[in-house]
Parts: structure tokens; C-alpha cells; sequence
């Protein structure tokens, strides 16, 4: 478990490809400072297991799941990477509770500069829409985020840049000058993608919900 806080960026220094899944080295001087082999360590929002130390870098196996469902499956050697160490027990929940576990990837719609901050639009599907409010969590590859703005576009507009169907839904975030240095966010543009893992809390109730309204329905039918 991770709390979306991140603690260095990163640097991918190697990507060995095979036919159904990678391999990947990841420069992290802080995150194998006192790591060892087995542990956990989120790559861009994504939870990954060490399963080699260097003096300053950490090699994992990332799945082909991984690689489809999150933006991994297209960086590139040389690539910067929010990085941050499973959370232990006792520490402070300076973010929100973020399972390392992507949801979907989402492309930057819009990003509005102002003197000392930026505010930047992200295209989301219908799945996980539901699952976003204004004031609730959101990581955003890997870092903790407050929602500042959810909504939709007319019918005329839905497509985005992508084309996508998603796109007619958005999402908004307020960048802080300390998030902009310290992460990849940073360096976002219009067109970039970014991984969503949408709040654990929020998922939990949408499934019990759907639970009870197919319950209450079942119910309903057989009277």
C-alpha cells in the first residue's frame, strides 16, 4: 500500500522486452536505500517487485497486464518516473490510500498555466467516471490528487484529441509548485497519457451498490 506521496523521481536505465512481458531497471537511489529483494515500490502509480538490488537501482518483472493496462508499456530508457516505497505501518497518510493498482490511463485534455501553479484536464471513461468527485482522491501516476472539477461535454464535443468515447468525460486537478518539480506531472502536456487509480473506498461502494440494486431488482421481478 502506498500513500500517492512521491519520494524521487526516478530514471528507467534499462527496458528488456520479451514477447508477453519486460524487464526493467529503474535508477532510485532513495527507494533501495533500504529495500530488499520482494519488496514493493511504486513506478508511476504502478506497484512493482523488486527482484534485483544495485548499489542505486532496482530491477522488476513487469507483467503483460501491467504493460497494457498502464503507460509503462511505452516509456523508453532515459524516461524520468515518479517512484515511491510501500508506506509501513504507523507512518503518516499524507495522501490518501493508493493500492498501486491502475485502473485505466487517461490523456491530458487541457493544461491552463497561471503564475505559480497549473490546472490540468483529463479525458476518463465511462467505467470509472462514477467513481470521481469533486473534493475526493485521485492518483494520478502515482501521486496523490485532489479532484477540483468533474463533468462532461455536449454531444457535439465529445471526442477529444484521441477520438476516444471516454473523452466526453473529464476530470480536473490544481498542480502546486512543489507537485510540479517533484514529479513527472511536471512535465505533462496536451495528448500525454497518465495512469488512473481511481479511490479504493469509492470502488468498494459502487460494487456493493450494484450488488443491492441487483438484489432489489431480483426482488422486485419475482413479485
Amino acid at each position: 500500500m502506498f500513500t500517492g506521496i512521491i519520494e524521487e523521481l526516478g530514471q528507467i536505465t534499462s527496458i528488456i522486452r520479451h514477447d508477453t512481458d519486460a524487464r526493467l531497471t529503474v535508477r532510485g537511489p532513495l527507494s533501495v536505500s533500504d529495500a530488499k529483494v520482494g519488496d514493493s515500490i511504486s513506478v508511476e502509480g504502478a506497484c512493482l517487485t523488486v527482484a534485483e538490488l544495485h548499489a542505486d537501482a532496482f530491477t522488476a518483472d513487469v507483467m503483460g497486464e501491467t504493460l497494457r493496462a498502464s503507460t509503462l508499456g511505452g516509456r523508453a530508457e532515459g524516461d524520468a518516473v515518479n517512484l515511491e516505497r510501500a508506506m509501513r505501518l504507523g507512518d503518516r497518510l499524507g495522501g490518501h490510500i493508493v493500492q498501486g493498482h491502475i485502473d485505466t490511463t487517461s490523456e491530458v485534455l487541457e493544461v491552463e498555466h497561471f503564475d505559480a501553479w497549473r490546472r490540468i484536464r483529463f479525458a476518463i471513461d465511462p467505467v470509472h467516471a462514477g467513481l470521481l468527485v469533486d473534493k475526493g482522491s485521485v492518483a494520478v501516476s502515482g501521486v496523490s490528487l485532489t479532484v477540483s472539477a468533474v463533468g462532461a461535454v455536449s454531444a457535439e464535443g465529445a471526442a477529444g484529441p484521441s477520438g476516444a468515447p471516454g473523452d466526453g468525460h473529464w476530470f480536473e486537478v490544481s498542480l502546486i509548485p512543489e507537485t510540479l518539480s517533484a514529479t513527472t506531472l511536471g512535465t505533462l502536456d496536451v495528448g500525454h497519457r497518465v495512469n488512473v487509480e481511481t479511490d479504493v473506498l469509492a470502488r468498494h461502494v459502487a460494487r456493493l451498490v450494484s450488488f443491492a440494486t441487483s438484489a432489489s431488482d431480483g426482488a422486485a421481478r419475482t413479485q
